[in-house]
C-alpha cells in the first residue's frame, strides 16, 4: 500500500505542474497580443494610479497614447476655467430672486392745506395770535367782577392780576391765557373758575424813513404798508414808492422782510420807507 500511494501522490505532483507551466505560457501570450489589440488582462495587483486611469487608444502601429479632453469654457460669469477631472459648481444664487421693482407712478396731490407757523402772529388771518407787550387784554372771570378789567402787558410781558400776582402773557396765546389764570385762581380762592381773555387793543406798530410824519402808531387788523403811510403822513419828495423794509421780532428772533406796498403787516412791525435815487 505504502509503494502505490507514493506511486500516486508522484503522478499528482507531475500533473500539476505542467497545468501551472501551461498557465504561465497562456499569460506570456497574452501579454503579447495585448501590443497588437486593446485587451484588459487583469492581474493581482494594486489599484491603478490616476494616470493609469486616463482613456487610451491603440495607434495603428502598436503605440499607447494617452489623450486629455478639450478645455471646456463653464458659465458666462466672466471666468473661463479648464476641466481637469474636478467637479465644477456654477455660483447659485442666495436667498429669494431679486426682481426688479417697477418705476414708481404719479404721485397723486392732495388740496393744498394752510397752517398755521407757531409764533409768527403772521399776516394771513390763520395763525394764533401771540401777545407781546403794548397789548391791551380783556380778562373777565365769571362771578368776580373786581378781577375782570383791562390789563396791559407790560416791559417784562405780564399782566398783574389780583389775588394770583403776575401771569405770563408774552409769547402765549389768549387761550393759553385763559387756562393758566384758571389754573392759578381755582388752587386758593375760587372754585371752578370761568376765565375768558380776549384782547381790547393791539400793540401798536411803528414807520421810520421817508415819511412826514414818522413814529408810533396804534394797529389796525389787516393794515397794508401802503395804509401805514397814509398814517404816517404820506410819503415825502424823495420816498422810493417800490420797496420796504419790515422788521419783525419772532419771539427772541427778529426777522427783516423786504416786501412790497401791499403786503400786510403784524402788531408790533417796523416799516422802513426807502429813499429813491431817481
Amino acid at each position: 500500500m505504502s509503494i502505490r500511494l507514493a506511486t500516486l501522490l508522484a503522478t499528482a505532483a507531475f500533473l500539476l505542474g505542467g497545468c501551472a507551466q501551461s498557465d504561465l505560457a497562456g499569460l506570456d501570450d497574452l501579454s503579447a497580443l495585448s501590443n497588437v489589440l486593446p485587451v484588459d488582462v487583469i492581474y493581482d495587483k494594486s489599484a491603478p494610479t490616476a494616470e493609469a486611469a486616463l482613456p487610451r487608444s491603440a495607434a495603428a502601429w502598436g503605440e499607447t497614447t494617452v489623450t486629455t479632453p478639450e478645455p471646456i469654457k463653464v458659465a458666462d460669469w466672466g471666468q473661463t476655467s479648464v476641466y481637469r477631472g474636478e467637479p465644477m459648481v456654477s455660483p447659485a444664487p442666495v436667498g429669494p430672486r431679486m426682481v426688479a421693482a417697477p418705476p414708481p407712478g404719479p404721485v397723486a396731490w392732495g388740496p393744498a392745506v394752510v397752517m398755521g407757523v407757531g409764533p409768527s402772529g403772521g399776516p394771513t388771518g390763520f395763525e394764533p395770535y401771540i401777545l407781546d407787550t403794548g397789548d391791551k387784554l380783556r380778562v373777565f372771570i365769571y362771578g368776580q367782577p373786581n378781577l375782570s378789567r383791562l390789563y396791559t402787558v407790560d416791559q417784562v410781558g405780564n399782566i398783574a392780576v389780583p389775588l394770583i400776582g403776575s401771569v405770563r402773557a408774552r409769547g402765549r396765546t389768549t387761550v393759553d391765557l385763559e387756562h393758566n389764570i384758571a389754573a392759578k385762581l381755582g388752587r386758593e380762592f375760587v372754585r371752578d373758575p370761568q376765565v375768558t381773555v380776549d384782547v381790547a387793543q393791539n400793540r401798536p406798530f411803528f414807520i421810520l424813513g421817508e415819511v412826514r410824519l414818522p413814529g408810533q402808531y396804534p394797529f389796525v387788523s389787516g393794515m397794508t404798508i401802503e395804509q401805514a403811510v397814509a398814517i404816517g403822513g404820506g410819503y415825502t419828495e424823495r420816498a422810493s414808492h417800490r420797496s420796504f423794509r419790515i422788521t419783525r421780532k419772532l419771539g427772541a428772533l427778529v426777522d427783516q422782510i423786504e416786501a412790497p406796498a401791499d403786503y400786510t403787516l403784524c402788531p408790533g412791525d417796523t416799516v422802513f420807507v426807502y429813499e429813491r435815487f431817481f
